[in-house]
């Protein structure tokens, strides 16, 4: 037995034992590390809330105040907060913008398609979509294929003499018929051309076309203004000739083609069992990070221009696009 001290007669219930603590064999000696205290939070807020109680007791019109100040200020910040996670937006859609919507369609659908209920309701009224009807499938135009029909007609359209006699024995019978076949014939070919019986690839042809007719620099440098040069450069250059387009090497009719990709990918991945297409979730993240790259490099070359300003808002670029880690 240790040795013990002798108390008085009424601590006998109590004893002081000099036996020394064992060091425990599971936890290492921890002499050598730092003494670290920490705070007990329960008891700071049960001593906050007794102040909280002695002031409203005491006075309870400053209190109100206080607290309407409070909650005012709370309701700032959750405004805030949602003011900036709507201008953060989404690494992938961005902005939704009525250009971006028009993808869908190639250009040809003069209003957009609003979301559905469950039973089929829409949620929303459509709104105008930015249209390109001169652009037809299979790389032609509008234009191009009337002058075909045109010049097909008057080619195949029957031949008359001098002296008014039909040749080849062509009547009023055979130019009725041909007036038949030239109009079968144009029907056919609307239909043929037009993009709304076309494939999604061809739809994306048709977007990669009105992304180089909006964003292309030789369309570009004659809207918008150009930004003024360097304060180093000293005496202004000589202007630069015009761009010849179609301009396809761009940054930004780059970055328009690949939000094309991205929104066509993204809307396939939403839908019915998209969550398996492992395949195009792949695409889509090398499509999201090389658009990331290419924003990255314009917005170091022209941040603050024109150029800039008017892709960002028309295909609604966010910084959540280029800045950060993007993941999907």
């Amino acid at each position: 037995m240790p040795p013990r001290l002798p108390i008085p007669q009424g601590l006998r219930t109590l004893s002081l034992c000099l036996r020394p603590t064992p060091p425990s064999t599971t936890t290492p000696a921890l002499s050598h590390l730092p003494l670290i205290q920490t705070a007990n939070v329960s008891q700071k807020t049960k001593v906050k809330r007794k102040e909280n109680k002695r002031r409203m007791k005491q006075d309870p019109y400053g209190w109100a105040q206080t607290q309407q100040r409070k909650n005012a200020n709370l309701r700032r910040r959750a405004e805030l907060e949602a003011e900036r996670k709507e201008a953060w937006g989404s690494p992938i859609h961005g902005v939704t913008t009525p250009f971006v919507e028009s993808f869908d369609s190639g250009g040809q659908a003069p209003l957009s398609t609003p979301p559905v209920d469950g039973d089929g309701n829409p949620l929303s009224p459509p709104h105008e979509l930015p249209t390109s009807q001169h652009i037809a499938n299979y790389l032609l135009s509008k234009k191009e294929i009337s002058q075909a029909i045109k010049q097909s007609k008057h080619l195949t359209s029957p031949i008359e003499d001098d002296l008014g006699v039909a040749d080849r024995g062509t009547s009023k019978s055979a130019l009725k018929k041909h007036e038949e076949n030239a109009k079968n014939a144009r029907i056919a070919l609307q239909r043929i051309t037009d993009l709304n019986n076309g494939s999604a690839k061809d739809k994306k042809h048709a977007n990669k076309r009105r992304c180089i007719e909006t964003f292309g620099r030789h369309v570009t440098d004659v809207v918008l203004p150009h930004a003024a040069p360097h304060p180093s450069i000293g005496d202004p250059q000589e202007p630069k000739p015009v761009r010849a387009g179609p301009d396809t090497g761009s940054s930004e009719v780059q970055i328009a083609i690949l939000t094309a990709k991205i929104r066509a990918v993204a809307l396939a991945l939403e839908g019915h069992k998209g969550y398996k297409d492992k395949n195009n979730k792949r695409s889509l993240r090398l499509l999201l990070h090389k658009r990331q790259r290419l924003l990255k490099y314009m917005e170091k070359k022209e941040r603050g221009s024109e150029r800039w300003q008017f892709m960002l808002k028309t295909l609604g670029i966010t910084p959540a696009c280029w800045k950060n880690q993007i993941e999907v």
